[in-house]
């Protein structure tokens, strides 16, 4: 794991951590292919709609923060809620 992808993992595990219930079941997997990250967000169950959000305006928010930072950085990184 390279250090600012490492740092977007983190950021997307703190923001989900902040909206859940049971935060100690959030984690952030990364797989890293050629051109793209994927970070693969996993929460307890009873929190994924917390994460998603009504019509998904939550799970899309959190993926504008990550395009944002991912910009800087000048990387690509998707974010995949698992479910």
């Amino acid at each position: 794991m390279s250090e600012s992808t490492g740092d977007l993992a983190k950021l997307i595990e703190m923001i989900a951590r902040a909206l859940v219930d049971r935060s100690d079941e959030v984690s952030v997997h990364e797989v890293v292919g050629e051109n793209t990250t994927v970070l693969e967000l996993k929460v307890a169950k009873e929190d994924l709609g917390k994460i998603i959000g009504k019509q998904g305006r939550t799970a899309r928010s959190i993926r504008t923060v990550l395009n944002g930072a991912s910009t800087k950085l000048r990387k690509r990184t998707v974010l995949e809620i698992i479910e």
